[in-house]
C-alpha cells in the first residue's frame, strides 16, 4: 500500500512538473549533481527532476541496455576526484515493462557510450549485481550478488578498488569487491536509469541520496574528529531520512528535547548548541567555564536540566556536570574522572555513567545532586553506555563480557544482569523509545573494529528492536560511529530519531534547482 501510494504521488508530481530535456552542455545542477542527460547516441530523450521537499530524485531513461561494449541510459552526474562512498534507496516507479530495466549508481571515465565504468545496479526482476567495463569498448563484466531485490545500494571507491554493498531495507549489507579498475582520478559519478528498451522510458525514484568523502586513513579510537557533519532525522516506521542541517566541521550526538522543539548537540571543540527545529538554526548554549564537553550529554526526562561530560585534566579526564537546559553555571557532580554520563533516572534523582576506577571501566550510579558513587557492574572488561528505561525498571548498557560488544540490561540496583542482543555485530548505546516499546542502538562491523572501541568514520548500522526481543532491523546505513548516536535521540512521540553522519565536506543540494 505504501509503495503504491508513493508511486501515485510521484506520477502526479511528474505530470505537474513539466519536465524538459537536459543536455550535457547545459550542466544545470540538479540537487547535489552538476548535470544530467542521455548517454549513447540517438537515445529516446529521458529526464530528471530533484524534489527539494522530499530530497528525492525522479529519473526517467530509455536505451537498449547498459551492457556489452556500449551503453544507453539517462545519467544524473557529478565530477569527483579521489575516494568516495555513494548511497541511495532506489525504487522502480510505474508498471512493469522489462525484467532487465535498471536503476543504480554509476561511475564513468567519460560520458561516451562505450566508456569504462563501474555500476551498482538492481534489475527489474530483482537481480542485484556489480557490473564493470575495464576499458573503453570492452565487454561488460558482472558479479551477481547472493541476494535479489535490493533497494539499498552503496558503491565505494578506494583508489582502483570498488566495493558494492546492497541490501533489502532492514537487512545488513551483502558485499562484493572488484580491484584493478583504473578510471582515472576524476570521474563522473551519478544515478542512472535504463529501460532495456529503446522505445520505452522507465522511471526510478532515488531517496536518501548521499555522496560521502571519507576519512583519508584508518580511523581508530584516537582519531581526531575533523570531518564535516550531516544532522539527520530518520522516520522509524519508513526509514525515510532527511538532512536538516550541515556543518563543514564535527558536530556530535543530538539530544531531542521532550517538548519536541529542539535538538542539543556538541561540537568537536567542546561547545554545546541548541538547534531550533522550526527555524533550523543553532544557538550557542551557555555552559559557563565548562567548555570541553564531549558527546556524552543527556537531558533529564522532564527536559529542564542537561547533564554534561567535560574534560578536566587535573581531575583525571571527563567530569560530569549539570546545568539548566537554558544555560547557566554548571554544577560539578562526579569528583573524579574519567566519568562519562549516559542516563538520568525518570524521577530525576540519579545519574548513571561509565567510569574508570583503578583501570577498569564499569557502570556507576550517583545522585543527581551529587554524593557517593555506587558501582553497579564489576565484570572484567568494558561496561559502557548505561541508560534508564522510561519506566525506571531497567538500566540498559553495553558490555564485552560475552566476547563481543552486546546490549545488556539490569535492575537499577545492579541485580539480575542479562544479555539482550547476541549477534555478529558489536552493539553500542541502546536508547529506549519514550513509549518504552522499542530501542535503537549502534552496530559496528566486526571486520572493521575490535569489541571494546567505537571509533569514528566507519560503516555502521543504526538498528531497531522491540524491547521484548526479536531480530534487529537496520534503520540507518551510516558513515559515522563515534558521535553519531551516543546519547538518547528519540523524538518525544517515539516516531523519529536524530543522528549524525560524516563526510569530508558536506555535498549540499541546490534546493532552488528545478526539474530538467
Amino acid at each position: 500500500m505504501e509503495n503504491r501510494s508513493l508511486q501515485q504521488k510521484m506520477i502526479a508530481l511528474l505530470i505537474v512538473l513539466s519536465v524538459s530535456i537536459s543536455l550535457f552542455s547545459q550542466k544545470k545542477s540538479i540537487g547535489i549533481f552538476d548535470g544530467s542527460g542521455d548517454v549513447g547516441t540517438g537515445v529516446k530523450a529521458g529526464s530528471a527532476a530533484y524534489l527539494p521537499r522530499t530530497q528525492q530524485y525522479v529519473i526517467s531513461g530509455a536505451g537498449y541496455n547498459v551492457w556489452l561494449d556500449h551503453d544507453e541510459f539517462q545519467f544524473v552526474w557529478k565530477k569527483i576526484k579521489g575516494d568516495f562512498i555513494l548511497y541511495t534507496r532506489a525504487e522502480f516507479l510505474g508498471p512493469w515493462v522489462s525484467i532487465h530495466k535498471k536503476v543504480g549508481w554509476m561511475v564513468r571515465k567519460s560520458l561516451d557510450g562505450n566508456s569504462a565504468h563501474v555500476n551498482a545496479v538492481e534489475h527489474g526482476d530483482g537481480l542485484t549485481s556489480l557490473q564493470f567495463r575495464r576499458t573503453a569498448g570492452a565487454q561488460t563484466e558482472e558479479h551477481k550478488l547472493k541476494m535479489t531485490h535490493a533497494n539499498i545500494l552503496q558503491l565505494e571507491r578506494k583508489g582502483n578498488q570498488y566495493i558494492m554493498r546492497a541490501a533489502v531495507f532492514g537487512e545488513p549489507f551483502k558485499t562484493d569487491t572488484i580491484t584493478g579498475i583504473d578510471l582515472g582520478d576524476e570521474v563522473y559519478v551519478g544515478l542512472f536509469v535504463g529501460s532495456h528498451n529503446s522505445d520505452v522510458l522507465e522511471t526510478g525514484v532515488f531517496s536518501n541520496v548521499s555522496i560521502t568523502i571519507p576519512f583519508n586513513g584508518v580511523a581508530d579510537q584516537r582519531t581526531q574528529m575533523t570531518l564535516g557533519s550531516n544532522l539527520e532525522v530518520l522516520e522509524v516506521a519508513s526509514g525515510k531520512r532527511e538532512v536538516i542541517y550541515q556543518e563543514p566541521f564535527s558536530i556530535q550526538a543530538p539530544n531531542w528535547t521532550p517538548d519536541g522543539k529542539a535538538l542539543i548537540y556538541n561540537d568537536a571543540k567542546g561547545s554545546m548548541y541548541t538547534f531550533d527545529l522550526a527555524t533550523r538554526t543553532p544557538k550557542l548554549l551557555n555552559t559557563g567555564n565548562v567548555k570541553s564537553n564531549n558527546n556524552d550529554h543527556v537531558l533529564s526526562f522532564d527536559g529542564k536540566i542537561i547533564g554534561l561530560s567535560s574534560s578536566v585534566r587535573e581531575l583525571g579526564g571527563s567530569i560530569i556536570y549539570t546545568v539548566p537546559v537554558t544555560g547557566g553555571t554548571p554544577k560539578q557532580i562526579t569528583p573524579k574522572g574519567p566519568s562519562y554520563l549516559h542516563g538520568w533516572s525518570p524521577d530525576g534523582k540519579d545519574l548513571v555513567f561509565c567510569g574508570s576506577r583503578n583501570g577498569e571501566y564499569d557502570v556507576y550510579k550517583i545522585p543527581a545532586a551529587g554524593g557517593e558513587e555506587v558501582r553497579l557492574t564489576d565484570s572484567k572488561g568494558l561496561d559502557d553506555g548505561p541508560e534508564y528505561s522510561p519506566d525506571g525498571k531497567y538500566i540498559y548498557f553495553n558490555s564485552v563480557r560475552s566476547g563481543g560488544m552486546q546490549i545488556w540490561r539490569m535492575k537499577p540496583d545492579g541485580s539480575d544482569q542479562e544479555q539482550v542482543t547476541s549477534d555478529d555485530f558489536h552493539n553500542w548505546f541502546a536508547h529506549i523509545s519514550p513509549d518504552g516499546k522499542s530501542m535503537v542502538f549502534l552496530s559496528f562491523l566486526k571486520e572493521e573494529v575490535e569489541a571494546g572501541i567505537h571509533p569514528p568514520y566507519k560503516n555502521v548500522y543504526i538498528r531497531h528492536m522491540a524491547v521484548g526481543g526479536g531480530t534487529p532491523k537496520v534503520l540507518g546505513y551510516v558513515y559515522g560511529g563515534q558521535g553519531s548516536i551516543n546519547t538518547p535521540s528519540w523524538s518525544p512521540d517515539s516516531k523519529k530519531i536524530a543522528f549524525i553522519s560524516n563526510t569530508l565536506a558536506p555535498v549540499r543540494a541546490n534546493t532552488m534547482a528545478g526539474s530538467e
